[in-house]
C-alpha cells in the first residue's frame, strides 16, 4: 500500500484505554510502539503511557521511525467564562505539537458531556445539548483556537465524538456552518459518525473540503443495538466493545477507500479501535484491519 496518497497511523488507544482507564492498564509504552514499529506504521497519536518529557518522546520515536501526526485537546468554548484560560491551554498545546513536528490537532468541545465536562456531578444521566448561545460561543471559541494554530502552521481539526455535543449528522452539519472554513478544519472519524447516527460515507462526501485528519475505527452493531436498547452511556458502550478495528464491524469500508483516493486524500488516517486489548489483542486486530484495507485497495494503487 506504499502509492496511497494518504498515510497509515495507528492510535495507541488500541492499546490502551483513554475513557476506560482499566483498559491496557499494565501496557508500557514500548509495547505499543514495539508493536506499531512491528506493522510497518509510521504514525502515532499522543497516548497516556507515552513520555511527557519532549527529549525522550523524541528520541522513543525516532529510533522507530515513528511520527506523532497529533493529540487530543479537550477544549470548553462553549462556556464563554472558560474562554481566555481555554485559549491560554490550547495555545500550550499546540506549541508542543509544534515541538514534535505535527501538523493537527484533535480537538473536541467537552461542555455538555456526561464524562468530561468538569461541572458536571456523577448523578447525571443525559449529555445537556447546546443552546444557541452555547453554538456561538464554541464556534467563536474554536475560531480563535482555530488562529492560534495557524500561527505555528497547524490544523485544528475537531473531532466530532460520541458523548459529546458534537455528535449527529446534524450537529456535524452545524459546527460547519457556524466555523470559519480556514481555521477549523474536520477530524473525519467513521466510528463516531456512524455511532452519532450519520452514514460516513455521507459524512466525508458532504464535508470532503473541510477534512483534514481521519480515525478509521469499526461498529460491532450487536453491541450497538444492544446498548442503545438498554440507555446506557457512552463509556458503557466503550466497555462492552462497540468500537473494533476497521473489517470486523458492520461500516462498509469499501465505498470510503473510494471516495477517499478519489478526492486525492493526502493527510494522515489512523486505525482505532477502542476495545479491550486483553480480549482483542491490538497487534492482531491492527495486523487484520491493514489486510482488511489493503484489500479495498485496486490492484495497481497498491
Amino acid at each position: 500500500m506504499k502509492d496511497l496518497p494518504f498515510k497509515l497511523g495507528v492510535h495507541p488507544i488500541n492499546w490502551v484505554g483513554e475513557d476506560v482507564k482499566e483498559h491496557g492498564a499494565d501496557t508500557t509504552y514500548e509495547q505499543i510502539l514495539d508493536d506499531i514499529q512491528a506493522l510497518g506504521l509510521k504514525g502515532t497519536e499522543m497516548g497516556r503511557k507515552y513520555p511527557t518529557d519532549i527529549e525522550v518522546l523524541k528520541q522513543e520515536l525516532d529510533k522507530r521511525g515513528i511520527s506523532l501526526v497529533s493529540q487530543w485537546k479537550s477544549v470548553l468554548f462553549s462556556d464563554p467564562d472558560y474562554r481566555d484560560e481555554e485559549l491560554k491551554a490550547y495555545r500550550k498545546h499546540v506549541q508542543f505539537l509544534k515541538e514534535m513536528g505535527s501538523t493537527v490537532i484533535s480537538t473536541a468541545e467537552v461542555g455538555g458531556s456526561l464524562h468530561f465536562d468538569p461541572r458536571r456531578s456523577p448523578n447525571e444521566k443525559e449529555v445537556l445539548r447546546l443552546d444557541e448561545a452555547g453554538w456561538q460561543s464554541l464556534a467563536e471559541g474554536l475560531n480563535l483556537a482555530g488562529a492560534i494554530a495557524q500561527e505555528y502552521g497547524l490544523k485544528l481539526t475537531y473531532h466530532h465524538h460520541g458523548g459529546t455535543v458534537v455528535e449527529s449528522p446534524e450537529e456535524i452539519d452545524k459546527l460547519m456552518e457556524l466555523t470559519d472554513p480556514s481555521l477549523v478544519y474536520l477530524l473525519f472519524d467513521t466510528g463516531h459518525a456512524y455511532y452519532g447516527g450519520a452514514d460516513p460515507l455521507t459524512v466525508l462526501r458532504k464535508h470532503e473540503k473541510r477534512i483534514a485528519y481521519i480515525h478509521l475505527k469499526d461498529i460491532r452493531q450487536a453491541v450497538l443495538d444492544e446498548a442503545r436498547a438498554e440507555k446506557v452511556d457512552f463509556v458503557t458502550c466503550i466497555r462492552k466493545g462497540v468500537f473494533t478495528v476497521p473489517g470486523d464491524g458492520c461500516i462498509d469500508f469499501a465505498p470510503i477507500f473510494e471516495e477517499l483516493l478519489s478526492q486525492g486524500y493526502a493527510g494522515w488516517a489512523m486505525l482505532e479501535g477502542e476495545q479491550d486489548p486483553a480480549a482483542h489483542n491490538p497487534y492482531e486486530y491492527a495486523k487484520q484491519a491493514l489486510q482488511h484495507i489493503e484489500s479495498l485497495i485496486p490492484q495497481e494503487r497498491r
